[in-house]
């Protein structure tokens, strides 16, 4: 029974860490999904193994940018703080939420998700967006952010969200963080990533540390899950190039559409059946 479930647990860990690899950071949201139909899991039994696997796939990223010089680490940083002062309110709503009220609140984000995504792909690629100024931009002499109140405001708010949804959910938070990186600053995309995944990776620490401290993290399941989605990941970027990006942004989001009404669908389910 223990080898079955850490075949399942290593086989849906490896589906993870291939989206990831392929997609990109928005991927990572399809752990939680894949744990609660694969190994029946409830979503706040879920969240912590999901964000284990989210978090140690985006260091390693943020390891990489860090080398290359693409991550802004101050702003990283203060994104994160705020981050981390927020998840354990995420926690504690997830440890106090029925399963059904999660399963419909994570159906809405994947929707919205599967939404951003389907657009980006239909997209094309030389599009330019008519941006008004935002409020972090980068000083000419010095390459650094300007840091100003209305800088400070914006990437406190978006730290705050990220966090939330971390710990409510046991999601990255890139698909919060990167939108909102390329509304409020002028940095590249390259450089905006790389930020993305250092707050990712910082949060997810913090939110695992408190799962596991409270006992709420399934060790069982989340070495192998962990394990597969790293070995996934590193496979989905060797073979990524192969593949035409906004394609695999449309095919990522009709997957994730569909996952989403499997997820409000037994939410529903679920709410009609206590009813």
């Amino acid at each position: 029974m223990i080898a079955t479930v850490w075949a399942a647990s290593a086989a849906l860990g490896g589906c993870v860490g291939l989206i990831l690899g392929l997609t990109g950071a928005g991927g990572a949201i399809m752990a939680v999904p894949l744990l609660v139909f694969g190994l029946h899991l409830q979503v706040a039994q879920a969240a912590p193994i999901a964000l284990l696997a989210v978090g140690l796939s985006a260091a390693l990223g943020a390891a990489l940018g860090l080398r290359k010089g693409l991550v802004r680490y101050r702003a990283a940083g203060f994104m994160a703080v705020t981050g981390i002062i927020v998840s354990p309110l995420g926690l504690w709503a997830a440890r106090r939420l029925p399963n059904a009220p999660l399963a419909i609140i994570f159906a809405g984000v994947l929707g919205l998700v599967a939404w951003r995504m389907w657009n980006q792909g239909a997209r094309p690629a030389a599009a330019a967006q008519a941006r008004r100024v935002p409020p972090c931009q980068l000083n000419a002499s010095t390459g650094r952010l300007r840091w100003t109140a209305p800088c400070a405001r914006a990437l406190t708010g978006t730290g705050a969200i990220a966090g939330f949804l971390s710990g409510l959910l046991g999601v990255g938070g890139g698909f919060v963080i990167v939108p909102a990186l390329r509304r409020s600053t002028d940095l590249p995309m390259q450089a905006i990533v790389g930020t993305s995944l250092a707050v990712i990776a910082l949060v997810s620490a913090s939110g695992v540390a408190a799962a596991a401290a409270g006992g709420h993290l399934d060790w069982g399941i989340a070495a192998p899950f962990t394990a597969s989605a790293v070995l996934g990941m590193l496979a989905g970027r060797a073979v990524a190039d192969r593949f035409a990006p906004r394609r695999l942004q449309q095919c990522f989001a009709l997957f994730a559409a569909a996952v989403a009404v499997a997820m409000l669908a037994k939410g529903a389910m679920a709410l009609i059946a206590a009813a």
